[in-house]
């Protein structure tokens, strides 16, 4: 008798599991259903290639100023600062490398000193740490300075605050400036989350524009000239990329992917990334210290099952969440101590389903909603770091205050 209830009890937890998936159970399998739609590569042209294939006119004869990393590549993978060498008749005297440095070898906050210098390479000038402006010494002899660096469309992704700067250099010594465009890899016709407040500009965030804020580096580029957000204003040139749409995503495209900095290593972190990364301004890990930054979060106290059913629980489109464990380490080039350095973390790993309807800034907010309603004692908010990232101080003073999740959703 006893051994048919435990049979009993045994075939009727398994029935029980089988018949009740999870939400994301379900969701995942209802993805693998669906076909799988041959994406049709779309043949692009970078600025880059334009300007080496059409516009060498505007660089002939000239000493060159270039800003540029390790994405600055042609349709060919050679590094722009190869191909501008081998052009006869020009200079490239100086390169200047925004954060990670010229070939992505720093992770987030190192600083890069290139005083030894490469003798196959002109000058290099690290413009992350003590010096993030050209100086008049640096620009000496200078007569135009190239902007070539692949940026993920954030506010929060330092390139384009280093742009600001270098444009800032350029209007000050009268040098024109030629942005060479590329891709927003995550589409350029979304934009999502709030306008920076000015009162909140640093080198995070260095523009009153909305988190994810749509277009190409070239187009924000333009609208720094058109409002004025710098002074005084330099001489500006885009060269556009030629044969991409505002809807393509970069897989979308013909173009390599190049990690554009250390803990983006490939397109489903870019589109998380403008929303999970405002984790960065608790004391949550954000995933760094993995291979999958930014797409899982944790902490040790945390309780991850709780966390993922209540975030599936919101039913929120084009994503889903799965317990998971982790143990960030230090990894040389990508993160250095990151959170909870060799202790085991418990959270969610995120799985986007739908990329077209997915919304990633609001599902980082509802996210740190989550987090701090489940256990208001252990989260902990870094105010400064939080408040530069989402570009004022109304999302801390929301959690603090504790007002409700769908009223502050209906501020931005």
């Amino acid at each position: 008798m006893i051994h048919r209830i435990t049979v009993f009890i045994f075939f009727s937890m398994i029935f029980s599991q089988t018949s009740h998936p999870s939400i994301h159970q379900e969701q995942m399998a209802k993805e693998k259903l669906k076909p799988k739609i041959p994406i049709q590569k779309i043949k692009i042209r970078t600025g880059l290639d334009v300007l080496l294939d059409s516009r060498q006119d505007l660089i002939q004869g000239k000493s060159i100023a270039l800003v540029t990393n390790q994405s600055g590549i042609d349709k060919n993978g050679i590094p722009n600062y190869r191909r501008l060498m081998n052009i006869q008749d020009l200079e490239l005297k100086i390169i200047f490398s925004p954060e990670h440095g010229l070939f992505g070898e720093a992770g987030a906050g190192e600083k890069v000193n290139y005083s030894k210098q490469n003798s196959n390479l002109p000058r290099v000038i690290s413009l992350y740490g003590k010096t993030r402006k050209p100086t008049v010494e640096m620009l000496q002899g200078i007569d135009i300075i190239l902007y070539d660096i692949q940026d993920i469309g954030a506010r929060f992704y330092t390139y384009i605050s280093t742009l600001g700067l270098v444009m800032e250099a350029a209007g000050q010594l009268k040098i024109p400036i030629i942005v060479l465009d590329r891709p927003n890899p995550i589409r350029g016709d979304i934009i999502q989350g709030p306008i920076l407040d000015l009162d909140y500009k640093t080198f995070v965030g260095y523009y009153p524009i909305p988190i994810r804020y749509g277009g190409t580096v070239g187009k924000l580029a333009q609208k720094i000239i058109e409002n004025k957000w710098i002074s005084p204003l330099p001489r500006l040139e885009v060269i556009e990329n030629e044969g991409w749409k505002l809807n393509l995503w970069y897989d979308e495209t013909d173009l390599p992917w190049v990690k554009p900095s250390p803990n983006i290593p490939d397109l489903e972190t870019a589109i998380l990334y403008p929303g999970m990364c405002i984790i960065e301004g608790t004391n949550i890990s954000e995933g760094r210290g993995t291979q999958n930054p930014f797409k899982q979060i944790g902490a040790p106290w945390l309780n991850g099952k709780l966390l993922s059913q209540k975030l599936n629980n919101f039913k929120l489109p084009g994503v889903v969440f799965a317990p998971v464990s982790f143990t960030p380490v230090s990894i040389p080039g990508i993160s250095i101590h990151p959170k909870f350095q060799d202790e085991q973390c418990y959270g969610v790993e995120i799985f986007i389903t739908d990329r077209n309807s997915f919304s990633s800034v609001k599902t980082g907010v509802i996210t740190l909603f989550t987090l701090y309603s489940m256990d208001p004692e252990k989260v902990k908010f870094q105010e400064f770091h939080l408040n530069r990232l989402w570009g004022s101080d109304k999302l801390y003073k929301a959690l603090l205050n504790e007002i409700p999740l769908i009223e502050f959703l209906d501020t931005f």
